[in-house]
């Protein structure tokens, strides 16, 4: 990992800090930059397997590190992008690992309560057809609302939770809900089966950069040495290719 890969990378970044907040040109800046340093995300969540965790899970961690990055970069302060994403992108990796043994260190009685409200809310959603509340799963456990709030971080720490359900008994939102709005370039890169006859229309060349790009994990300017064009070139490229299957696969 080289640093001078991602300086268009800073001068994306800078050039997005020298808009003003409201000017929509920033979000297609910061969009650009999160795509033309995905592969440090890789690299990062590499560095973390063997250690327990499935690959894919450390790869979107690592991921939103990547987006906090962008999101926090000051070049005003005169370090360049790779200095600051790396750190953060590894502290969101390794909060991660923090947060996934929570589980492993609370309190016996903890644990066995978290099984006892999965079972009830299981059993109270069947019989009141409706998601319980923290107060109602509190009575029929016999017990308070502080212990319920204990044993459901307790569980978070280790289980997947559903997206659709709601934040808590006192918030009705689910928590997809409080997550920002999707990229769709990143479903564009993930349906392969999708893809399949929108790629069949895009020319040898941009299917050949798109390759390079979202599954050889390259940055810009690995592409344009690969390929003999300038990183101007291959950016533009990307993002036409991109436009293109996004219409195609989520047509207005």
């Amino acid at each position: 990992m080289k640093d001078n890969e991602y300086e268009h990378v800073t001068q994306l970044l800078g050039e997005r800090a020298a808009l003003p907040d409201d000017d929509p040109r920033r979000a297609r800046l910061r969009d650009e930059a999160v795509l033309e340093s995905l592969p440090l995300a890789q690299h990062i969540a590499r560095r973390f397997s063997g250690r327990g965790e499935n690959h894919d899970d450390l790869l979107q961690v690592a991921r939103l590190g990547l987006v906090h990055a962008c999101d926090r970069f000051q070049p005003a302060r005169g370090s360049d992008f790779l200095s600051f994403a790396v750190p953060t992108v590894m502290g969101e990796v390794r909060r991660h690992f923090r947060d996934r043994t929570t589980m492993l260190r609370a309190p016996r009685r903890t644990k066995e309560m978290s099984l006892r409200v999965a079972d009830t809310e299981g059993r109270l959603t069947h019989r009141l057809r409706r998601s319980p509340t923290r107060a109602e799963l509190a009575v029929e456990l016999q017990t308070d609302v502080t212990e319920i709030d204990e044993a459901r971080r307790a569980a978070a720490a280790s289980v997947t939770v559903s997206l659709d359900r709601p934040v808590s008994g006192t918030d009705d939102r689910s928590t997809v809900d409080l997550f920002g709005a999707v990229d769709p370039s990143y479903d564009v890169v993930d349906d392969t089966q999708a893809l399949r006859p929108a790629l069949a229309r895009l020319r040898p060349r941009e299917r050949r950069i798109l390759g390079l790009r979202f599954y050889e994990d390259l940055s810009q300017s690995a592409i344009a040495r690969r390929t003999g064009l300038s990183q101007m070139h291959v950016s533009r490229l990307l993002r036409q290719s991109i436009a293109e299957l996004r219409h195609e696969l989520l047509p207005s």
